[in-house]
């Protein structure tokens, strides 16, 4: 057989070298595919399975237990007999909450989101942003121990209540708990518009609060609607700081000075004490699965919120 070329012995050799580094890059390609797949179902994975595990934990009681008396029942006593299963004083609680920590901390969010996002500049901006995000680190004991200590004896001297600790002083720790969340997810709804809407009004002569207010925070609805959502489900989830500042009162709250108790506060406050595969133990699931239930519903709203504008 007589010898090749040279030059074909080199080609020869360049392409076998190409289809190594092409089957290489395929493999890597591969693998880092399968990561991304098992990181997303893993994800999934975990959350059914926190489900599962939820729900079979008080499964046995949910077949015995009326569910429109246990989410509108007015007393919760699982201790005397016979015990009282209403979860309204919890969920009441919460939403009262929830709610005074929303009017606080989505005006606040809003204003720090606007602020950063379209006013400061350089430096100022970054500073700024590094605070918000320290802010959103701070412990939640931290802020329970604010609440308790600080924010009881003014809410007494300002308000002339007897009892510090109430829906008030709890709805201002948990809105300024939220407010930072919520004013990362507003600034990057309000990065995400378009530079060209902000050049087009200021070239037909708007000022810079007109862009913001005309322009910016129109297209930015639809990011600042989840924000809020995803908010209120970070308030609805929160534990040691309402615990130490709300009272824990298990009665309906009927104005912003009552004590009250909420679903996670009580969870946390009761379930270290109980019988495993009491009535008591189970119960309590079942409040964490209702509660599971409704920020699960949270965010699918918020996520569906934010899809359906992009899909526009």
């Amino acid at each position: 057989m007589a010898p090749q070329p040279p030059q074909l012995s080199a080609r020869r050799a360049q392409l076998t070298a190409r289809l190594d580094q092409r089957d290489r890059t395929w493999w890597i390609d591969f693998a880092a595919r399968a990561a991304v797949l098992l990181g997303g179902l893993s994800a999934i994975l975990f959350i059914g399975a926190i489900f599962v595990f939820i729900a079979t934990q008080g499964l046995e009681l949910m077949g015995r237990l009326s569910f429109g008396e246990f989410l509108f029942g007015r007393h919760w006593e699982p201790t005397v007999e016979p015990p009282a299963y209403g979860a309204l004083p919890l969920l009441a609680g919460t939403c009262w909450i929830t709610g005074v920590a929303m009017l606080i901390a989505v005006p606040l969010a809003f204003c720090a989101a606007i602020y950063v996002g379209e006013f400061a500049r350089g430096k100022q901006r970054e500073w700024l942003k590094i605070l918000i995000e320290l802010l959103a680190a701070i412990p939640s004991v931290v802020w329970g121990v604010i609440g308790l200590h600080l924010m009881k004896p003014i809410i007494q001297t300002v308000f002339g209540v007897q009892v510090g600790l109430n829906v008030l002083n709890a709805g201002i720790i948990l809105g300024l708990m939220a407010a930072p969340i919520i004013t990362t997810i507003a600034e990057d709804a309000l990065k995400a518009v378009p530079d060209t809407y902000r050049e087009a009004a200021e070239a037909l002569g708007a000022s810079r609060w007109q862009v913001v207010w005309r322009v910016v925070l129109p297209h930015a609805r639809p990011g600042l609607s989840a924000a809020v959502l995803l908010g209120i489900g970070r308030a609805f989830g929160e534990t040691i700081a309402v615990l130490m500042a709300s009272g824990h009162r298990l009665m309906v709250p009927t104005s912003i000075f009552d004590s009250a108790a909420t679903v996670t506060a009580t969870i946390a406050a009761e379930l270290g004490e109980t019988a495993t595969g009491s009535d008591h133990y189970q119960v309590l699931f079942v409040l964490g699965l209702v509660l599971f239930l409704i920020t699960f519903v949270i965010n699918l709203l918020a996520d569906w919120i934010v899809r359906g504008r992009r899909s526009r």
